[in-house]
């Protein structure tokens, strides 16, 4: 495992800090702008575009796999980014414990979210009614989603599953901690293995491109849904059915009424 930067790492240079600084703050500053102009401008857009009614069989497996292997990938990497280590030490966690289970529980949730994201994929390449209804939004974010998660399953399985272990705790999390409380720390993350750099790239990218397109729906998930009322449904009466009850011959004391 690496241990922690010291205090002699050498300073970033001018391309550390174009790729590491200014791109990383471009991106945050887009995905906030973003985010304020589409729901001004596109609320009635602001969906996933479910496509649900022209295919369902590869919908039906693709997308939970690929939304809960989702689920848990961001969960894993907010711990591992956001929560520095010594949090987790002085909880009980010792670092050995905490990067085996990342490593085990994260390989299950990126095959999983792979698994899901390339049926999703092959399902809109391979239906001709979803295909032409791709528009310019789905060819930007399928490519570069793609890129980020396979990047991610790359770098944990080439360093951390077959590899001798890397730990990104004290390198990459460092870095982007720093970018939130306005302390970058560009050093950080440039001598970080270049599968790691690429990853973190994309998904910054990511998050550039994410107001623009379907992932805006994350924001709008049905959360009232589960404490909402039933909904009572009555079927309708077939036209023979209603032909008979007009038809019907009215009682004796219904003639008697009338009379």
């Amino acid at each position: 495992m690496n241990t922690a930067l010291s205090p002699s790492a050498a300073p970033a240079s001018g391309g550390d800090l174009l790729l590491w600084v200014a791109v990383p703050y471009i991106c945050l500053a887009v995905f906030a702008v973003g985010h304020v102009w589409r729901y001004r401008q596109d609320q009635f857009g602001w969906t996933s575009r479910t496509t649900q009614l022209l295919e369902h069989r590869w919908l039906r497996w693709g997308s939970p796999l690929f939304h809960l292997g989702a689920f848990m990938v961001i969960a894993g990497h907010v711990v591992g980014l956001a929560v520095p280590d010594s949090w987790t030490e002085a909880v009980g966690i010792t670092e050995h414990a905490y990067h085996t289970t990342a490593v085990w529980a994260g390989s299950v949730a990126g095959v999983a979210m792979v698994a899901g994201l390339g049926m999703l994929c092959a399902r809109r390449l391979l239906t001709r009614q979803i295909r032409l209804g791709t528009d310019r939004s789905d060819k930007i974010l399928f490519p570069l989603l793609s890129a980020t998660v396979l990047l991610g399953i790359t770098a944990t399985a080439a360093h951390n599953v077959f590899g001798a272990g890397y730990d990104y705790r004290s390198t990459v999390s460092v870095w982007f901690r720093g970018l939130f409380i306005l302390q970058p720390e560009p050093e950080a993350i440039a001598g970080a293995p270049l599968l790691f750099q690429l990853h973190a790239m994309s998904a910054f990218l990511l998050f550039a491109a994410w107001p623009f397109t379907r992932l805006v729906h994350v924001w709008s998930a049905p959360i009232g849904y589960l404490a909402r009322p039933y909904l009572v449904y009555r079927q309708r009466a077939t036209p023979a059915v209603a032909r008979a009850v007009a038809g019907r011959p009215r009682s004796a004391s219904g003639s008697r009424r009338a009379a």
